[in-house]
């Protein structure tokens, strides 16, 4: 199977730029999976669609403003003559650091640019009075950097000060003070911060919505995934089952557990929102002896392509993704290659919005 084989053309201008002024505006492609049927909705019919013995599953956790602006020390530099004029620019520039997942106490895996230029040994400061400071302590496969940042009495409160909301590079802007509220669901809770980008199918829903969902007598799980590297990373191989998924972090709460573990029981569906939700719940039923996912927690690395047998998910709520995307190949996996790349192609035929800030597609 090759990367290839899932794109599909998409202009430019069908990339959403901006959120809607309202959440739950957004449009909604209703897939069967059975049948190919399409339907055009609103993300508003959504209660609507849900069966009153459903379990609705969402990632509650929080995107932190994971990119930060600073500027290297330029001690492991190679050096440059004093006449050169580039010499302090090239010494002392900016580098951009995008916080992915936390390996240790005050250790983070993290995307720095320029990263070519950055070596281990490196120290980099952020803040106007160097208010944080981390050294470069490792290299890994891909180009990532493990920072080990000094310690400070409040880490993520000054990131929280200092931070930029991680806006997908696809948005063609800088990010504004409205994003650290609209690129981040309603639902996400704050013990729960560590995202680095958010689980986009989820900014669609408001406080109103779920309440419709709960008025339906329709019960909702949380679960938690910190999106990072393993969500956005792009295939780095042609041929897709040579793959290997980043970690992410995960936990299941015994509340949760229970609850899928009850639904399941009985037969009822599992309706997964976002695919993010989608691995830590297939992950999570893969560790198990009889699939039965437990509460706990650990790093989900899941590759979800065509052939993947689904233990769990019975129908999913998912944006619109990036061509050759391994979430597009997740979609394709659960709801047919042909069914999806025919869903895409209606949708731009269609003019929805496409990507993080877009319009969604429901699949059962």
């Amino acid at each position: 199977m090759r990367a290839s084989d899932f794109d599909f053309q998409l202009p430019e201008e069908l990339i959403a730029q901006e959120p809607l002024p309202d959440r739950s505006a957004s449009r909604l492609l209703h897939l069967e999976r059975d049948t190919g049927k399409l339907e055009d909705r609103k993300f508003v019919d959504f209660p609507s669609l849900l069966r009153p013995t459903d379990v609705l599953v969402v990632n509650n956790s929080r995107v932190f403003p994971a990119r930060l602006f600073g500027y290297r020390s330029g001690l492991h530099a190679q050096p440059l003559s004093p006449r050169n004029p580039a010499s302090r620019d090239f010494l002392h520039g900016q580098v951009e650091a995008l916080l992915l997942r936390q390996v240790g106490l005050l250790e983070w895996e993290a995307l720095v640019r320029p990263g070519r230029k950055i070596g281990v040994g490196e120290k980099i400061w952020f803040g106007e009075n160097h208010e944080l400071e981390a050294e470069v302590v490792a290299r890994a496969e891909f180009g990532e950097r493990t920072l080990r940042f000094k310690s400070v009495p409040d880490f993520f409160g000054l990131v929280e000060r200092l931070g930029h909301v991680p806006l997908p590079p696809y948005i063609a802007r800088p990010d504004r003070v409205e994003d650290s509220e609209r690129y981040q669901t309603v639902y996400a809770r704050i013990e729960a911060r560590g995202s680095a980008a958010a689980p986009t199918a989820g900014l669609h829903f408001t406080p109103q919505i779920l309440g419709q969902i709960r008025d339906r007598g329709i019960e909702i799980a949380e679960i938690t995934l910190h999106v990072g590297l393993g969500t956005f990373q792009p295939l780095h191989v042609e041929n897709v089952e040579e793959h290997k998924m980043h970690r992410e972090s995960f936990s299941v709460s015994e509340a949760a557990a229970e609850r899928i573990r009850l639904a399941r029981e009985k037969g009822h569906r599992i309706v997964a929102v976002g695919t993010t939700t989608v691995r830590t719940l297939e992950h999570a039923a893969r560790q198990a002896l009889n699939g039965t996912i437990r509460p706990g927690s650990g790093e989900a690395d899941v590759f979800i392509y065509p052939g993947f047998r689904f233990q769990v998910v019975g129908a999913l709520l998912t944006n619109f993704h990036l061509a050759q995307s391994t979430l597009l190949m997740l979609v394709s996996a659960f709801a047919g290659r042909e069914n999806t790349l025919r869903a895409y192609r209606y949708a731009v035929q269609e003019r929805y919005r496409f990507f993080s800030y877009g319009d969604c597609m429901f699949i059962e």
